[in-house]
């Protein structure tokens, strides 16, 4: 029993059957002293005591709460003091009826229905079970022992930071002393590691939220632990309308909470109150389907066409032109094959989406103070960003060193970053040129941090057009600015010299070994007339060779064979943030903003004869196995050197797809291209926004965009070609009708047991698990690893832990989850046996009798070795996401000169032309594959032979004219209304196509264009360098791209005019002169014939009109500037236009023409 020492009045402390008496009577005088008049409390208590003995606990604190509240605004009617002055008793005197009656509709309408059993959460709403421990007892995260479950514990740390029951701020100092290794560790360590899981699997976990109506501004953290004590309870409840705190028992008049008849506490009147809902966990994604009146007359005009294209076809077939069956045969032949093209392009474009994401909610999950992660450390997957560049004298290193930049000040956490350039040449060019790089980062960074600098490539900022203050808060922007501009400057400069200093030191170092040499020679006695044996080396600044390429090649130091190069330029950071100074030593003023930045690395592949190096793919796949072992980031972030991060938060955008519920499917996720220093009216259709805007986000609504080589992030585990996590069962039709081959099945079965064992046991191994016997068998068995993955068992047991750390959060009804804040832990710091063991998995011979390019990693045997890889992981069953950001995510160069924009194309269709005649063919994949992503990379196979069609088709109109007849007897009506409904549907499929991709119809006309330029041109190459490789086994080699420097220019789009030469321009230009030829002859011919044909001379002119409408970007391009078109060019195609156009005439000379008996020639009448 206690004694109220004001009003002298018995307070019970519950009814004697309760164990949680002493709790509520604690919580009762605790509240009553500093929230209300304690003798109207007393009184109330005093009445009542005999009801309460059959409540439960959560009905009686919530009764008491609202006699608080009651009490408080009694209490709020005089002046308030440490002692009962005149307003309280008056308050005592006239409120203890309203108390009473309060209290009475406050316990019927909280004891209705809500009766909370013993490990039930006591938060008003909330049906949750309360936190347990290891040993199954309750957790208390507050010293009033109120019993809350792990959502709304989470609510209320990251709200006002106060228990529901007793409004105690909870204790983080605890929680930090804690994981310094002192304070309370038993409480810290006595709360669960997952959150509990709902009975309700369907309506998976809820958040059960307070809503606080007219909430002031709250305090900070700091402000709230020093007036910890001058809070004013009794105030804030005035402000509020009685609203604060949980168990508030203030009801509306139409008992909405319980959805009564009004009886409960609505008698007492007032405004509405909030209400307690239960609402789910925002999604950190959301598929935006396209709106209906858009796409649902885009399918119905593609049903309409392809009837149409039906009908076409078969009236053709039906009426053939008898006066020229061989030019109607091959119309007929084209036109058929183009159906079947436009089906195998059309058919996947029937399901787009579109996609958000939401950051907020990710760094509300992953970034927040929880009570796995009381600090609120970040708990997001780590991230390897890779760089590729092979030759720095094509991609200069200024242009990747602000790649680098780019990557180094992305938004996010440092510690779980990891930047790695692969040079494939072995340059110390590349090595320096990121030593320096490593240098501004140390400027560059921090100044991004400060001011938010978007985007974080120095180049591409300090070239924007517009006021750069604008946005900016801080005063000191322009100061640093123009600091770091001219910074960056020096930077470049000492970047751009770089190759002259190596040059100049090496012979340097070369003179002096040759008088060296020379010196001993004659010390020696040798004859001095012999020439000396000094070798050209490349000196490093330290006096030492240069492991890798030489500038003059020699033994171990080519391009070819070197050995493997691992330099860490900035090592690992730590977990805690370091803050920098306005010391004079500092560029700028970094007070308060974090310096630290992520690790770099430089890789160089060891490359010695008699090895296939495999080109990019090898070098991507060397990446990847020392990642692992370095830093092991379960996500990577694949850019090519002139592919910079356009917006800093790309990485969080793709990391909300693969943490969101069922994305441990998702294999990769792909972003857009974009690129820049193209010409305003894109004249080659660099930007590709068709195949951007309207495929990919097509292949999205299937199974996934397919890979285009940069711009990606990747699963690790899903390149280690693991399978993704409940994969249906593979059945083929074979297996369904036949049976298949039973014996092939039990051993495909038993080696996918295997796998799936060894993954088990490292998992098992990497979570200190035992091991039962046969996990133990596979993991002894030496044949598999080895096999798969190479000897370094440093390697295979990293894998266990990247797949662990690449799963999404426990959470939401995902039962295959890691648990929250298992990610927030340092990193473990390099060594030297790391890095000793980083170089063993880059020498060239690690991969031997592995299946490294085969089924784990990059897809070797292909120019196109994204794609293939790309159709690997589809075809095991892993999903894609196209992620289509408002700021676009990354920003690249794109060849605008018209040769180097053919040799490009050139490359894609040949490696299509290699998917084609390989296993990689889409008809072999299994039925983890849907139908139509296996159509869309049927037609990735399929699109270069169109080009042996299309150029049929091109001369067409040609020979019509010259031979005088047409694809049709005539034109009729019925071809007519065919070619205008056909015509009308392409045309209404491209609006619909521009409304819900968002590209424009000029983009949509300059990709029509190009389709045919480079159909008539590289892609009959590719058809045939790919039937050369296949039959006869020719090796295809393809020269880099050269990318732009990065320098100022006084034009901007200079080689967009630079007119190279290369044997692709002849069928085009061939093209082109046949055309308008047989125009000129027809329409001569017409005109001096006795019976003019005009219906076949219209039709032949307009589809020549037409062709050279689609060429027209070719001619504008052979132009060049000043009509600088190299003099061959026109030579070879007008001599050839000349002996297709006389070969013609000779063979089937016009009407009425006369053929000379001696000299063979002809003549018009």
């Amino acid at each position: 029993m206690y004694t109220d020492s004001i009003c002298g009045s018995e307070i019970p402390s519950g009814h004697a059957d309760s164990p949680e008496s002493h709790e509520l009577a604690t919580l009762a005088l605790h509240i009553a002293y500093g929230l209300a008049d304690a003798c109207a409390f007393a009184s109330c208590w005093r009445d009542h005591r005999h009801s309460l003995k059959t409540s439960s606990s959560f009905v009686l604190k919530s009764s008491v709460q609202a006699i608080f509240s009651t009490a408080t605004k009694l209490r709020l009617g005089g002046e308030s003091g440490p002692g009962p002055g005149p307003g309280l008793g008056a308050a005592a005197a006239g409120g203890r009826e309203a108390v009473c009656t309060m209290f009475n509709s406050s316990y019927k309408a909280q004891g209705w229905g809500h009766d909370k059993g013993g490990n039930t959460c006591a938060v008003e709403d909330c049906d949750g079970k309360t936190m347990r421990d290891e040993r199954g007892d309750d957790v208390f995260p507050c010293d009033c022992n109120f019993k809350i479950c792990r959502d709304c514990y989470y609510d209320a740390l990251n709200g006002a930071g106060r228990c529901p029951g007793c409004k105690d701020e909870y204790r983080h100092e605890d929680h930090e002393a804690a994981d310094g290794g002192s304070g309370d560790e038993d409480r810290v360590g006595n709360l669960p590691e997952r959150r509990p899981k709902y009975g309700n699997a369907d309506s998976g976990k809820m958040e059960r939220r307070l809503s606080l109506l007219n909430k002031p501004t709250m305090l900070t953290q700091q402000q709230q632990k020093s007036n910890e004590q001058n809070f004013d309870h009794a105030r804030w409840l005035y402000e509020t309308k009685g609203t604060y705190g949980y168990g508030n028992a203030l009801w509306p008049k139409d008992d909405s909470y319980m959805g009564g008849d009004g009886g409960g506490g609505g008698s007492m009147g007032g405004p509405p109150q909030p209400i307690f809902q239960e609402k789910n966990r925002k999604p950190l994604t959301r598929k935006l389907a396209i709106p209906a009146g858009v796409i649902s007359p885009y399918r119905f005009l593609a049903l309409l066409r392809l009837v149409v294209l039906g009908f076409f076809l078969a009236w053709r077939i039906q009426n053939p032109n008898k006066d020229a069956l061989w030019l109607w045969g091959m119309s007929v032949v084209c036109e058929i094959w183009f159906a079947f093209s436009w089906i195998l392009d059309q058919l996947p474009k029937l399901f787009p989406v579109n996609r958000s994401t939401d950051l907020a909610v990710l760094k509300e999950r992953f970034e927040s103070v929880s009570p796995e992660n009381p600090r609120g450390r970040s708990d997001l997957p780590g991230m390897d960003v890779f760089v590729s560049s092979a030759d720095p004298e094509k991609e200069p290193p200024l242009v990747t060193g602000n790649t680098i930049f780019s990557i180094l000040a992305a938004e996010y956490p440092v510690e779980k970053l990891a930047c790695y350039l692969s040079d494939d040449g072995g340059a110390l060019l590349s090595f320096e040129a990121l030593a320096e790089t490593a240098t501004f980062a140390r400027v560059w960074v921090p100044f991004c941090r400060k001011h938010a600098i978007e985007p974080r490539n120095p180049d591409s900022y300090f070239l924007q057009r517009g006021d750069p203050t604008k946005g900016k808060k801080r005063l000191d922007f322009v100061k640093d600015r123009r600091r770091v501009k001219r910074e960056y400057d020096e930077f470049k400069v000492r970047v751009n010299g770089l190759n002259e200093a190596i040059r100049r030191r090496s012979d340097a170092y070369n003179a002096h070994d040759e008088i060296r040499a020379k010196r001993a020679q004659m010390e020696s006695g040798a004859d001095l007339s012999q020439p000396l044996q000094v070798v050209k080396a490349t000196w490093m600044s330290d006096g030492t060779h240069w492991p890798g390429t030489w500038s003059v090649s020699s033994k171990e130091h080519g391009r070819g064979d070197h050995a493997g190069i691992i330099q860490v330029m900035l090592a690992p950071p730590g977990n805690d943030p370091i803050y920098g100074s306005n010391d004079e030593e500092n560029l700028i003023d970094t007070t308060d903003i974090d310096i630290r930045l992520p690790m770099l690395v430089y890789v160089s592949r060891e490359k010695r004869p008699g090895y296939d190096h495999n080109k990019k793919a090898g070098a991507m796949n060397a990446l990847v196995r020392t990642s692992a072992v370095m830093s092991n980031g379960p996500f990577i972030l694949n850019l090519d050197c002139d592919h910079y991060i356009y917006n800093s938060l790309a990485m969080r955008e793709a990391i909300c797809f693969m943490m969101d519920r069922g994305g441990d499917r998702i294999c990769y996720v792909q972003f857009p291209q974009r690129f820049e220093g193209v010409d305003p009216s894109d004249r080659y259709a660099n930007r590709n926004t068709v195949f951007f805007d309207v495929n990919m986000r097509a292949l999205d609504g299937l199974q996934g965009p397919v890979y285009v080589g940069t711009g990606c992030c990747f699963r690790r585990t899903a390149l280690y070609g693991i399978d993704p996590p409940r994969v249906p069962k593979d059945h083929t039709i074979w297996n369904a009708c036949c049976g298949g081959d039973k014996k092939k099945n039990r051993k495909l079965k038993k080696k996918k047991n295997r796998r799936s064992g060894l993954a088990k046991a490292n998992l098992n191994a990497a979570a200190g698990l035992e091991e039962d016997d046969e996990d133990a068998e596979i993991l002894d068995s030496r044949g598999l690893l080895p096999k798969q993955y190479g000897a370094s068992m440093a390697f295979v047991e990293s894998i266990a832990a990247a797949e662990f750390a690449g799963k999404p959060l426990a959470d939401q009804g995902i039962t295959n989850g890691r648990p929250p804040g298992s990610l927030t832990g340092p990193r473990e710091p390099l060594d030297a046996a790391t890095v000793a063991e980083a170089i063993n998995v880059i020498s060239c011979f690690y991969e031997d009798k592995t299946e490294w390019g085969d089924r784990v990693g990059w897809i070797y045997g292909s120019v196109t070795e994204d794609v293939v890889t790309g159709f690997r992981m589809h075809n095991r069953g892993w999903k894609s996401i196209y992620c289509v950001t408002k700021r676009d995510a990354f920003r690249g160069t794109a060849p605008i000169n018209l040769t180097d924009r053919l040799h490009q194309v050139l490359r894609w269709a040949t490696g299509s032309v290699e998917i084609f005649f390989s296993k990689n063919n889409a008809i072999f994949a299994n039925s983890h594959m849907k139908i139509l992503q296996r159509v869309a990379y049927l037609n990735v196979g399929v699109y270069p032979f169109t080009s042996i069609f299309l150029i049929v088709y091109c001369f067409l109109p040609a020979l019509s004219l010259f031979s005088g007849q047409f694809i049709v007897q005539t034109l009729n009506v019925t071809f007519l209304v065919y070619l205008f409904t056909i015509s009308v549907c392409l045309c209404s499929l491209a609006i619909l196509e521009v409304k819900w991709s968002g590209i424009t119809l000029e983009e949509w006309w300059r990709n029509e264009q190009f389709w045919v330029i480079g159909g008539t041109s590289a892609h009959l190459a590719a058809v045939i360098q790919g039937l050369l490789k296949v039959i006869a086994g020719v090796e295809i080699s393809f020269t880099l791209t050269t990318k732009s420097g990065g320098d100022e220019v006084d034009d901007e789009f200079a080689d967009l005019y630079v007119v190279k030469w290369t044997a692709l321009m002849i069928p085009p230009i061939t093209i082109m002169l046949v055309n308008m030829i047989a125009i000129a002859v027809a329409i001569s011919r017409t005109l001096y014939s006795t019976i003019p044909q005009w219906s076949k001379l219209v039709g032949g002119v307009f589809f020549s009109v037409w062709v050279l409408t689609h060429m027209y970007p070719f001619a504008k391009g052979l132009m060049g500037r000043r009509g600088r078109t190299p003099t061959i060019v026109y030579v070879w195609s007008g001599l050839l236009a000349i002996v297709i156009s006389l070969l013609w005439v000779t063979i089937n000379p016009p009407a009425n023409s006369t053929i000379g008996s001696a000299g063979g020639g002809f003549e018009f009448p």
